[in-house]
């Protein structure tokens, strides 16, 4: 029995895709499915800190350059991370149409073409796995931080489509929402005490999250024992989202 447990989450001979893991969640992600099994090939734009088979990638004008790399350097991608992101945070009054698409490309567009890529040869093989990372701004506005809301919100659409689309033919998609994390996207949030304080208060725990909270989320979705969950979305967040 506990052998049948285990091969739940083993993720031997799986091919992992994690956009986004240079650092932070995306970094803590890639390192859990690695020590599942998996094969993980890591993108991000600090090429030193991917690792051996880590592919420098900046995801708002270089997803088909990504891909081809991928491709040439895989035979499969059976699980798909997306968790890229950016959030300048400028008032969303200043933003102009260069830097909305911007943030756009990074945060929906990407995750939205990296899946329509991999997706269907997921569901052709009979088996996939899509996580998108989401946010707490898909459903709850944050000030000077507009245009990444309305992306996240979009990523939470995106999932269901994606779960609707393929999950009959064995891709499951799903979601995972962070509270506030500690992470070179936060590091200016965290900066200012009152804030900071603001949400550790909020959450139930009573704390904020680390990156490493996200590696047994992942495995889970990413495993067979996730084979029923689709089009969900998993708040890792303290309570944070129901306070």
């Amino acid at each position: 029995m506990r052998s049948e447990v285990a091969g739940l989450f083993d993720l031997t001979g799986r091919t992992a895709l994690v956009t986004g893991a240079s650092s932070g969640i995306g970094a803590a992600i890639a390192e859990a499915l690695d020590g599942a099994g998996a094969r993980v090939l890591r993108t991000g734009r600090d090429r030193d800190r991917l690792g051996p088979e880590g592919i420098s990638a900046d995801l708002a004008d270089g997803v088909d350059d990504l891909i081809a790399v991928v491709d040439a350097c895989a035979d499969a991608v059976d699980i798909l991370i997306n968790c890229a992101g950016t959030n300048p945070r400028p008032p969303l009054a200043e933003i102009g149409d260069v830097l909305y698409r911007e943030i756009l490309a990074v945060n929906l567009d990407a995750p939205f073409r990296l899946g329509q890529h991999y997706g269907p040869r997921m569901a052709a093989r009979g088996w996939g796995r899509i996580i998108n990372v989401a946010s707490t701004q898909a459903h709850r506005a944050f000030g000077n931080s507009g245009v990444y809301g309305v992306a996240k919100a979009g990523i939470a659409g995106l999932t269901r489509s994606q779960s609707e689309a393929w999950a009959a033919r064995g891709v499951t998609a799903n979601s995972l929402t962070p509270g506030l994390i500690a992470t070179p996207m936060t590091t200016a949030v965290l900066a200012d005490p009152e804030r900071a304080e603001y949400f550790r208060r909020r959450a139930h725990t009573g704390t904020l999250g680390a990156p490493s909270d996200f590696a047994a989320a992942a495995v889970f979705l990413a495993g067979e024992g996730s084979r029923f969950v689709t089009g969900q979305n998993l708040c890792v967040d303290g309570g944070l989202s129901v306070t």
